[in-house]
C-alpha cells in the first residue's frame, strides 16, 4: 500500500507542477476575467477547495509535533494547496518502510 501512495502522491504533485505551469505561462493569475473570477460556480470551488485544504490541514496539525511546522505547513498548503499536500504526503510515505500499514501512515507518531 505505500508504494501505492507513494506512486499515487508523485502523480499528483508532478501533474499539479505541470498543469500550474502550463497555466503560468498561458496567462498570469492576477489576469483572471472578471466575469470569471466574479462567476458563482468559480467562488463556489473556491470555497470548496479551501475547505477541502483546511480539512487536510487539521490532520496535519495533528500529526506535527512543533507550533512552527504547524504553521509553516498551514501557510503552505494555503498557498500552494496540492502541490504543498502531495509533498507532505510523500514526505511522511518516504519516510516510511514499504511494509507499514495506514495505521502508521495516518496516527501520530510518538
Amino acid at each position: 500500500m505505500i508504494w501505492t501512495l507513494r506512486i499515487f502522491f508523485s502523480f499528483v504533485l508532478i501533474s499539479m507542477l505541470c498543469v500550474t505551469s502550463w497555466a503560468s505561462i498561458e496567462c498570469a493569475l492576477w489576469e483572471t476575467p472578471r466575469s470569471v473570477a466574479t462567476h458563482p460556480w468559480f467562488i463556489a470551488t473556491l470555497f470548496d477547495t479551501y475547505w477541502g485544504f483546511l480539512t487536510f490541514y487539521c490532520w496535519v496539525c495533528y500529526k506535527q509535533h512543533t507550533m512552527l511546522s504547524r504553521v509553516l505547513w498551514l501557510i503552505a498548503i494555503l498557498l500552494l494547496g496540492n502541490i504543498a499536500m502531495a509533498i507532505y504526503m510523500l514526505i511522511l510515505l518516504f519516510r516510511m518502510p514499504t511494509t507499514a500499514g495506514m495505521e502508521e501512515l495516518l496516527l501520530k507518531r510518538r
